[in-house]
C-alpha cells in the first residue's frame, strides 16, 4: 500500500513545476494536497495553516523561498499575504 503524499512533497512539486520565474499561491498548495490526501471531512481551507507552517520549515531548510510583494522574506518574521517559489528564482 502506498503511503499518502506528504504536504512538503506536494508543495515542493508545485514550486518546481511553476518554474524558475513563477510563484505558487499557498491556497493552490492546500487545494492540491486536499485532492491527493482524500479526506473529505476536512475542507481544503483547513490545510492553510499547515501549509504556512510547512512553508516556514521548508524555507528554513532552503528547499523553497517565501515571497511577499515579489521579494524573498525571512520565514520567521513575514506577515500577511505570501507566495511560494523554488529557491532558484532570480
Amino acid at each position: 500500500m502506498n503511503s499518502p503524499p506528504k504536504l512538503a512533497d506536494v508543495m515542493i512539486d508545485l514550486c518546481v513545476k511553476a518554474g524558475p520565474t513563477q510563484t505558487v499561491d499557498p491556497a493552490d498548495v492546500a487545494k492540491a494536497f486536499f485532492e491527493v490526501i482524500n479526506r473529505p471531512s476536512v475542507p481544503w481551507q483547513g490545510y492553510l495553516q499547515t501549509v504556512r507552517d510547512t512553508a516556514v520549515t521548508l524555507a528554513k531548510e532552503g528547499r523553497i523561498v517565501i515571497y511577499r510583494k515579489g521579494e524573498p522574506v525571512d520565514p520567521d518574521t513575514f506577515r500577511g499575504v505570501y507566495r511560494l517559489g523554488a529557491p532558484n528564482i532570480t
